[in-house]
């Protein structure tokens, strides 16, 4: 396990010991009603760590409605004018990401430490492929791992020289294999927290892949402590991605549930049945895991380590629990009764 060294985000301390679901607004930063809204739904939906985008003063608005509006971190998007930093740190929000590089002199870094390190709000600094100074795409000749690598320790760099360390650190590209080099080398590199994502993944099929590869396999690895899986699509459906991501590798609770890919032996419309189990379990808090089967063959013995689950037959399936207790029911019952039986567990 990797050591991290402790950062605080509003109440969420990223640690590694919980791997934190963020993801970003994407209602105009113009529209505060339409972004309240929609920071109100993401809270709902599980989202752990909301951040917006503040590209003007006129943004700055945004903080305190938010922050009244729900009760997780919001964090200020900024992009090179350091003096909307120094704005949404007096606004109240719960971390900046900026690059110190990209703001002007070290004057104006210290400006930003100094507004953060008063009010106890960490920086999180955020690379990707196609943002690298150009004096480090020249060295690499592209934005290989060791240049996103290195153009984030030198920000980081740039924060440190005034003693500060509530730093994250994201290493983010649309390349999944490049981008799963990038934070395996920045976790030997360094002990901050590490923000993952692949950026640009795509709409909601692709990016989701994507996502599943570049962020399972560093969390897999022990690398990671907040995620956002990045979608085309309404954020909330990032959410559900991220957690899905989160309980397929045993990060999150709740229910897991496993199914067949059914074969010629099946008599029951399979795929019905496991579609209508997925949709009712997937809110469910039980940490339990339910299996939806074919047959005999793919049954109790497949899914020994279920906790409950139906194997098909013709016309009609088995309920089996762990306790190794079955009983028959119609095919018509079959979802119904499972659901029943679930929710005595």
């Amino acid at each position: 396990m990797r050591n991290v060294r402790p950062v605080k985000v509003g109440d969420c301390v990223l640690d590694g010991k919980h791997i934190y679901i963020q993801s970003m607004l994407n209602a105009r930063s113009d529209d505060i009603e339409g972004s309240v809204k929609q920071a109100a739904e993401l809270e709902k939906a599980g989202c752990e760590i909301i951040r917006a985008a503040i590209p003007n003063m006129e943004a700055v608005k945004l903080i305190p409605a938010i922050k009244e509006a729900v009760k997780i971190p919001l964090v200020a998007d900024i992009h090179f004018d350091y003096r909307l930093a120094l704005e949404a740190a007096a606004a109240g929000v719960d971390k900046i990401r900026i690059n110190p590089g990209n703001i002007g002199g070290m004057d104006r870094v210290k400006a930003v430490v100094e507004a953060c390190r008063s009010r106890n709000i960490p920086i999180r600094i955020g690379v990707n492929s196609g943002s690298l100074e150009k004096e480090i795409l020249a060295k690499y000749g592209s934005p290989t791992p060791e240049a996103l690598v290195e153009s984030a320790l030198t920000h980081a760099s740039m924060l440190e020289h005034f003693d500060f360390n509530d730093i994250v650190i994201s290493i983010k590209s649309s390349d999944v294999q490049r981008m799963i080099a990038s934070y395996r080398l920045a976790a030997e590199k360094c002990d901050y927290p590490l923000h993952l994502g692949v950026t640009e993944a795509g709409t909601e099929r692709m990016g989701l892949i994507k996502s599943a590869v570049g962020i399972g396999s560093l969390l897999c690895d022990g690398i990671g402590e907040t995620i956002r899986v990045s979608l085309t699509d309404d954020p909330i459906r990032e959410i559900a991605a991220a957690k899905d991501i989160l309980k397929s590798i045993g990060k999150r609770g709740g229910v897991r549930m496993v199914s067949c890919p059914t074969c010629g032996r099946t008599r029951i419309d399979l795929v019905k049945a496991a579609k209508m189990v997925e949709e009712a379990v997937k809110d469910m808090d039980k940490d339990i895991t339910v299996a939806v089967m074919g047959c005999i063959v793919n049954g109790p013995g497949e899914a020994r380590e279920a906790d409950i689950g139906i194997a098909g037959g013709d016309g009609c399936a088995v309920i089996f629990k762990k306790d190794g207790t079955q009983r028959k029911v119609s095919e018509a019952e079959i979802v119904p009764e499972l659901l029943a039986e679930i929710e005595k567990l």
